[in-house]
């Protein structure tokens, strides 16, 4: 890669709550020092993570935006990589002077980065993602999608699960200020909450409650035909904002009383030990579903809608059941799935897919980069050499 200064990868990362995102930035970076390349990660400073998530190696240079980014940016020409996208102004000004590549980590579903424009390389994490970036317009993508690392035990070991709090606090709003400050107190009013299994099937989300995953929509219609099996549990592992949370505690009402949540858990590995199925969001808005190649990786089969990008993660019947999406047939599909669990339908095991699993493997994942890396290097057309 004769054409990038000292083989150096300037890497952006901007976000400030943690995420997939944030694994792949680790994996990638992961992947680049193994390849032999010097790393540097421009990240925000109110990200307190990045400190006990990156390998060793990488050189993390913590900035409050992206115009910080381009008065440390080298002279020499450089490849510069952003797993958050550059605004339009910002990507220009670097695309001018060095070659810049980026990650897709969301489809185009009702989004366009115009940022993007002015790429020289395109990543996408999924096929999903791949063709949605195509169906934009754009011709400067890598032609393969970049999947990801499942790394259900990047966290620590912590043995017993207890709740914890289901809210990420957006300090910006008063609102959640106020909350935020006061969720403490009567959090000590409570005794501590340790999971314990409950007798019956055990459905799980564990994920962020973003609104990308629609799990509001989808458990306004699936809520009433859960509540035809009252040994049925859902186990809620992961926070979101007020009203995520808020929209989604009201579109289980029908089932609250088989509902728990959880909260963010630091022990990914030993939550997924905990459920007998893992459960998907709609699949429209979302990129991977870093979430479900996890628990397969962990053993745990997952319930999916029959649609891309969870087809690229789940087989059939080895991994996984799908379903039909409830806002096409209203749940019939979905009900049929949960009585045939109920039933006692076999429930599979997903590491026995393992040719399925490899694709998600860390080992692939560095081979598609090294490649990625080439085609940066040889650049499409219009791509400076």
């Amino acid at each position: 890669m004769s054409a990038v200064a000292q083989r150096t990868v300037y890497q952006v990362n901007l976000q400030n709550e943690f995420g997939g995102g944030e694994v792949y930035t680790r994996f990638f970076s992961l992947a680049l020092i193994e390849l032999g390349y010097r790393v540097v990660l421009y990240a925000s400073r109110k990200a307190q993570f990045w400190d006990s998530l990156l390998p060793a190696g990488v050189e993390l240079v913590r900035v409050e935006g992206a115009a910080q980014i381009l008065r440390a940016l080298p002279r020499d020409k450089s490849l510069v990589v952003t797993q958050t996208a550059l605004d339009a102004g910002a990507a220009q000004w670097v695309a001018g002077r060095h070659v810049l590549c980026g990650f897709v980590h969301m489809p185009m579903y009702e989004r366009d980065p115009p940022g993007f424009r002015h790429y020289h390389l395109l990543l996408a994490v999924s096929r999903h993602v791949l063709d949605s970036v195509r169906g934009r317009g754009y011709g400067s993508v890598f032609t393969e999608p970049m999947y990801g690392v499942a790394d259900p035990r990047r966290g620590a070991a912590g043995g017993t699960l207890f709740a914890r709090s289901e809210y990420d606090w957006d300090r910006r709003k008063l609102r959640d200020r106020l909350l935020g400050w006061t969720e403490p107190l009567w959090r000590m009013a409570r005794p501590a909450t340790e999971f314990v299994q409950r007798p019956g099937l055990a459905l799980g989300i564990v994920s962020r409650l973003t609104p990308i995953k629609q799990f509001p929509l989808m458990f306004g219609l699936l809520a009433p035909l859960i509540a035809r099996y009252p040994q049925l549990n859902l186990e809620i592992f992961g926070s979101g904002g007020y009203a995520s949370v808020r929209d989604l505690r009201a579109s289980l009402a029908p089932i609250a009383n088989q509902v728990r949540f959880w909260g963010q858990q630091p022990d990914v590995a030993a939550v997924y030990a905990q459920l007998d199925f893992v459960l998907s969001g709609l699949p429209e808005k979302e990129a991977l579903g870093l979430n479900l190649i996890e628990a397969q990786f962990c053993g745990t089969p997952v319930l999916a809608v029959q649609a891309p990008p969870f087809t690229e993660t789940v087989i059939e019947g080895r991994s996984g059941f799908f379903f039909n999406d409830p806002r096409e047939d209203g749940g019939a599909s979905f009900a049929q799935l949960l009585a045939r669990l109920q039933g006692g339908a076999e429930r599979p095991d997903p590491r026995l897919a393992t040719a399925h699993l490899a694709r998600f493997s860390y080992a692939s994942f560095r081979e598609r980069v090294e490649r990625a890396l080439h085609a940066a290097a040889a650049g499409p057309a219009g791509v400076p050499a």
